[in-house]
């Protein structure tokens, strides 16, 4: 009876700490997703692909998903340019 709770306590720690946050959640850093249904209102977005041609694929080949702009992409840093100053003209 020991050995039966004590492996019955050792399963439900390990389900416990092994919990993940929801994909749902994460968003990659590629401009385009693939949202997929889930049924029942839920949806996952998969976020790792650099054009709207290499998600398409994807979605067509039977997920019942589509491909959307991923909300969370900034886009690549581009540094500031420095303006050379104009000098007034004074005539």
């Amino acid at each position: 009876m020991k050995r039966a709770f004590l492996m019955g306590a050792v399963v439900l720690a390990t389900l416990t700490c092994g919990l993940a946050p929801a994909a749902a959640d994460y968003r990659g850093a590629a401009p385009w997703c693939a949202v997929y249904s889930l049924g029942f209102g839920g949806v996952v977005w998969d976020c790792q692909y650099r054009s709207v041609e290499a998600c398409r694929p994807n979605v067509i080949s039977g997920n019942r998903g589509f491909c959307n702009h991923n909300p969370a992409y900034e886009g690549p840093v581009e540094p500031r340019r420095r303006h050379a100053k104009r000098l007034a003209h004074r005539y």
